[in-house]
């Protein structure tokens, strides 16, 4: 506002300004300063370009001139110069000329309707004033011209026409328009002359756009790219489809942005609720139609009732004008007819569905609305809750709760306001509960009670597609879970993936999944919630077997190509529907990647239920998937309910894998006191004729002395697993026990020992075809003829361990490759360069 982009002490300037504000207000209070800005209060009705609007848009629907004309008076007495004088514009000139232009059409309609009251001498004086002020303004002209004729000065009439006219010609280049033609001829003609009052301009260009939402708080990837879209000055109409799944938040961005573009568009802001998705009826395009040709200024009688003629009057009705069109709660039907023809207008619409076809069709663009961010989240609950005594911590962990949802934040937010204990912790756990947790977002008020916004969606589905939706109601208490084609197959009970995959879109299309870049479709934890409420205890019944057979099936392949396992399964006659074909170890672990979160959920549901066979054997299966490293949290998970359940079967060999299975990732995370309580339990546990196994526990064990400067017990423990293992076997002794022990006699300096281990646990990874462990013996290998001067065969067996990992999507050995390859030229002395070259 100061005009002055350049002045170096802008906030100074703001201050002072301030400071003389509030000398000559009545109430200094009414100005503050909060949160970085100044905030002026004005109170309802003070505004004086509020109160013209609202005394000119009364006029709209009032017959009576005389009325009129009063209201009119009113609404232009408020009015002293020009708008914002003796202020420096800036970016507010725009906003400046909008007033300018409401308040010159508020004159001339003034001046219709005292002509329609009879005062024709009264008003030529004014008018001729005003015909003078504005040259090109034909309407003004019009009705001079008028009153002139109704006064008895024809003459002076068509004088008035002729000057018109030339000015145009003369400083235009364009003859007059119809209407001031027309007036001409019927003065010519000596017929009785009236001017109408306008239909193709309302009385103000229309305002609809709702207030956006006070707490509105980031979005401002999607912000920037609606103006920056609503700025390009395309030829054709601009169309824009903001889509996400239910409570998302589309309409507050759209609001909110609209709100604040609004000065862009000064011929009018049109915004309808289609109630696409909502407890009433959607709204026919035909009735949105009717009220924005309305707005527009089209007058009632005038309104065609062909819906087809409606929709064309529409197209052509803003020709010229800047117009913005928000179409809110969109379904894909209703939108077409709402369309402009004319690229001076610029649409917005929000939908639960991806409206594809009018991406296709319209060229429209698609901005896809994401969940809140943490910070985003957080920001929302602070501005609504009083967090003030709450740790970033406990807000965060809040936020993540209600899964970026503004709606949930909202509804959690007024809870935690509510509450008496202000207890982020108590209310978390209640988020953290069963299907009953949507009753904490039960408002009593349809728009905003998550079930009922939920239930619009719902109600949309065909009955195929509906009974989809609620067999993914087996919710995972720590996750959302995802879906691809023969999942969902698997859900359903069939192999037909592709009608599947279908209903997977529809699902998508109505907002009740959300599709992922690598095209699956991810359930999140509230629409588990609401879809396990939807499902009947036989729907409920027949999901579990069908999961358990798909994702153990599946599982237990994948795993296949990491390692053998240890016990044979506890599940049988599994015959899961078909899962995406396994090409090798890097496919496997790509499909054990995918599907983690739905083999997690299957675990946690399996022990809620009291499936202790299916917890036990997703543990013994996924063992050599978690060895491999990462997914800590998960691992340690599934091993627990496992480690309970063979427990409550009294498994002691299962169970025995579990209990080593946590203290192995104790050891790795490097707790020794836990790592070595689990893994003489599990050694405890184990059968003594359960050699293999009673081995694998001894060298973990023996390494946790070892990592604890214990060598005089790690040297004895690890001779035991050694014997051990020669008298299992080789097949028996899994090669990641051999390869541990390898590595365990490399740290004491006995090479030749491990060596001898580590080939034998190469041969026996490289016979089962375990690519994974066979690149990380191939890397304990070129350690031990590193530190034994076998140069060559180090480079050799990191150079074929690097391209196993590669090949096989093993990635935590590259940063342990990277380090071997730094030190090799110090001993060899060949250049790093060439070392590096060697080693690629």
């Amino acid at each position: 506002m100061g005009g002055d982009h350049r002045d170096p002490t802008p906030a100074q300037r703001l201050q002072t300004n301030v400071h003389r504000l509030r000398k000559v207000l009545d109430e200094p209070g009414r100005l503050t300063f909060a949160s970085g800005s100044y905030t002026f209060l004005v109170h309802p009705g003070e505004l004086d370009a509020d109160r013209f609007d609202e005394l000119v848009t009364r006029t709209t629907n009032c017959r009576d001139p005389h009325q009129r004309v009063d209201l009119l008076r009113t609404a232009l007495e408020l009015w002293r110069g020009s708008p914002f004088q003796g202020v420096d514009l800036g970016e507010l000139a725009a906003y400046a000329q909008r007033l300018a232009e409401r308040r010159q059409v508020a004159l001339e309609e003034l001046y219709t309707a005292e002509l329609e009251c009879g005062r024709h001498t009264e008003v030529v004086a004014d008018l001729t004033d005003l015909a003078r002020l504005h040259p090109y303004r034909e309407r003004l002209h019009a009705l001079l011209m008028t009153a002139l004729y109704r006064s008895g000065r024809q003459a002076d009439a068509l004088a008035a026409y002729r000057h018109t006219r030339q000015t145009l010609v003369d400083e235009l280049g364009l003859e007059p328009g119809p209407e001031l033609r027309t007036v001409e001829q019927q003065i010519l003609a000596g017929e009785s002359c009236a001017v109408a009052r306008p239909f193709a301009a309302p009385a103000l260009p229309p305002a609809q756009l709702p207030q956006g939402p006070r707490d509105f708080v980031g979005r401002e990837d999607e912000l920037a790219t609606l103006s920056r879209l609503s700025a390009a000055g395309d030829d054709t109409m601009q169309v824009v489809v903001l889509s996400s799944t239910a409570g998302v938040g589309k309409t507050a961005p759209a609001t909110h942005w609209a709100q604040h573009a609004r000065v862009r568009f000064p011929d009018g802001q049109l915004y309808v609720d289609l109630q696409g998705f909502s407890p009433h009826d959607p709204l026919p395009p035909t009735a949105a139609l009717g009220g924005f040709l309305r707005a527009l200024g089209e007058d009632s009688a005038a309104i065609p009732h062909d819906p087809i003629e409606r929709a064309a009057r529409f197209r052509t009705l803003p020709e010229g004008r800047r117009v913005l069109v928000v179409l809110d709660n969109a379904a894909a039907e209703q939108v077409r007819p709402l369309l402009p023809g004319t690229s001076s207008c610029f649409v917005v619409v929000t939908s639960r569905d991806a409206l594809s076809g009018l991406t296709v069709g319209h060229g429209a663009y698609r901005l896809d609305v994401g969940r809140m961010s943490r910070d985003e989240a957080r920001a929302l609950l602070r501005a609504r809750a009083p967090l003030g005594n709450v740790s970033q911590e406990s807000a965060a962990w809040l936020a993540e709760r209600c899964e970026g949802l503004p709606l949930v934040l909202r509804v959690a937010a007024e809870r935690f306001r509510d509450s008496d204990s202000h207890d982020v912790a108590n209310l978390a756990a209640e988020l953290e509960g069963g299907q009953d947790r949507l009753d904490l977002f039960d408002t009593g008020d349809d728009q905003t009670s998550l079930r009922a916004v939920l239930s619009w969606s719902y109600r949309r589905l065909t009955p195929e597609a509906a009974r989809l939706f609620r067999m993914c109601g087996f919710r995972c208490r720590h996750s959302s879970h995802y879906l691809d084609g023969p999942g969902a197959a698997a859900l359903l009970g069939t192999s037909d993936v592709r009608a599947v995959r279908r209903l997977l879109g529809e699902l998508a299309r109505c907002g009740l999944v959300e599709p992922t870049p690598d095209g699956r479709y991810q359930v999140h934890q509230l629409l588990q919630s609401y879809a396990a409420e939807l499902a009947d205890h036989y729907e409920r019944n027949q999901t579990l077997p069908r999961l358990v057979n798909h994702y153990m099936t599946g599982t237990a392949a994948a795993a296949g190509f990491i390692r053998p396992r240890e016990v044979a399964p506890r599940v049988g006659g599994l015959s899961g529907t078909r899962v995406s074909a396994l090409r090798g170890c890097a496919s496997a672990l790509r499909w054990l990647e995918d599907n983690r979160p739905n083999v997690l959920c299957l675990a946690e549901l399996a022990a809620e239920i009291g499936h202790r066979d299916v917890s036990v054997d997703l543990s013994t299966t996924l063992w050599p998937y978690f060895d491999l490293g990462g997914h800590q949290d998960e691992a340690r998970r599934v091993h627990t309910l496992a480690r309970t359940a063979a427990n409550e079967l009294g498994d002691h060999a299962a169970e025995a894998i579990a209990v080593r299975a946590l203290g192995v990732l104790e050891l790795r995370l490097g707790r020794y006191d836990t790592a070595e309580r689990h893994l003489r339990e599990a050694l405890a546990l184990h059968d003594a004729n359960a050699r293999a196994s009673r081995a694998t526990t001894m060298t973990y064990l023996a390494s946790v002395f070892a990592a604890t400067g214990r060598v005089e017990h790690a040297l004895p423990m690890a001779r035991q697993a050694r014997d051990l293992c020669s008298q299992s076997g080789g097949e028996s002794v899994p090669a990641t026990a051999m390869n541990a022990l390898g590595r365990f006699f490399r740290q004491c300096g006995s090479h030749q020992e491990a060596l001898r281990w580590l080939r034998s646990a190469h041969d026996t990874a490289e016979r089962q075809g375990l690519q994974p462990v066979r690149a990380h013996v191939l890397f304990s290998l070129a350690e031990v003829h590193l530190e034994t001067g076998r140069y060559a065969s180090a480079v050799e067996n990191a150079h074929q361990a690097l391209d196993l990992a590669k090949n096989n999507g093993v990635s935590d050995l590259a940063d342990a490759v990277a380090a071997l390859r730094g030190s090799i030229p110090e001993h060899t002395g060949t250049s790093a360069a060439s070392g590096q070259k060697t080693l690629r």
